[in-house]
């Protein structure tokens, strides 16, 4: 008989809460889910869910102990920005704004180079001018250029002595600078005998950089001249390029016009007749 007060309870066992229609624990039951953060049963932790990882309050669709996929993709977002950023800055501070742009410095084209030449540190050498000198224009989308020669005669000369060039070129679509030096370094390796090799010295005071070229094959012999000599002034300044050379040829006919003038008085005419043309280009 059962003890008074526990009906249908069988001593020694644990109350079962009911019947055959009593509830089963969680823990027998293997289709049974459990909430992430419940508190353990009587019988060890929760289980696991069999529907998937359980999800984090607050945080839609994020894996445990992350980030979720949209908090990704605003970091990744935050972090492009900030490359594309940086990259473009620095292509702005190494290229510059106007890159493109040509620096012509205020050189504009001339319709005729030898009207706008100032030769005057020629003419007491040479004081008779050229009746015909040969000039030339050529203006491009990319590129001006403008050309002049003439001849220079001494007072008791009947044929040219020397000759004076100049070509001034307006670079508009690309900067002359990265082969200006190698460009007129290059003349060093000119000729096949040490009289025809060229000497080239770089010069200050004329644009950004100047070179200076020479040559000189001029020997004398029982008296006579025969040979030439050369002297060359290269500039650049900005994207603008200008060069006045200056020839002289020895010749049998202009014996009675004297010694041919030398490198170094030829050089002083050609640096004074280039200081005194450029700031006409403008």
């Amino acid at each position: 008989m059962p003890p008074p007060g526990a009906p249908g309870q069988i001593p020694g066992r644990p109350p079962t809460g009911g019947g055959y229609g009593a509830p089963v624990p969680p823990q027998h039951n293997p289709y049974a889910q459990t909430s992430a953060g419940a508190p353990a049963g009587p019988y060890g932790p929760p289980q696991p869910s069999y529907y998937g990882p359980p999800q984090q309050p607050g945080v839609p669709g994020a894996a445990p102990g992350g980030r979720g996929g949209a908090g990704k993709a605003v970091l990744w977002a935050v972090v492009g920005a900030a490359v594309a950023s940086a990259l473009w800055g620095g292509g702005v501070v190494l290229l510059g704004r106007d890159s493109d742009k040509a620096d012509l410095r205020g050189y504009t084209v001339k319709k005729n180079l030898c009207d706008s030449a100032d030769l005057s540190a020629f003419t007491s050498e040479y004081p008779k001018p050229d009746d015909d000198p040969s000039s030339y224009v050529s203006d491009r989308p990319t590129v001006a250029e403008m050309y002049c020669s003439e001849s220079l005669k001494k007072d008791a000369s009947t044929y040219s002595d020397a000759y004076v060039t100049l070509q001034a070129d307006l670079h508009r679509k690309s900067d002359p600078q990265p082969e200006f030096a190698d460009r007129w370094r290059s003349y060093t390796d000119h000729g096949t005998i040490s009289s025809e090799k060229y000497t080239v010295t770089a010069v200050d005071g004329f644009g950004d950089e100047a070179f200076l070229i020479t040559q000189d094959t001029i020997t004398t012999s029982s008296g006579s001249e025969s040979g030439s000599r050369e002297v060359m002034l290269e500039v650049r300044d900005g994207w603008m390029t200008f060069s006045l050379s200056w020839d002289a040829y020895a010749s049998s006919l202009n014996d009675d016009s004297g010694a041919t003038a030398t490198i170094s008085q030829a050089t002083q005419w050609v640096k004074d007749a280039t200081k005194a043309t450029l700031p006409k280009l403008k």
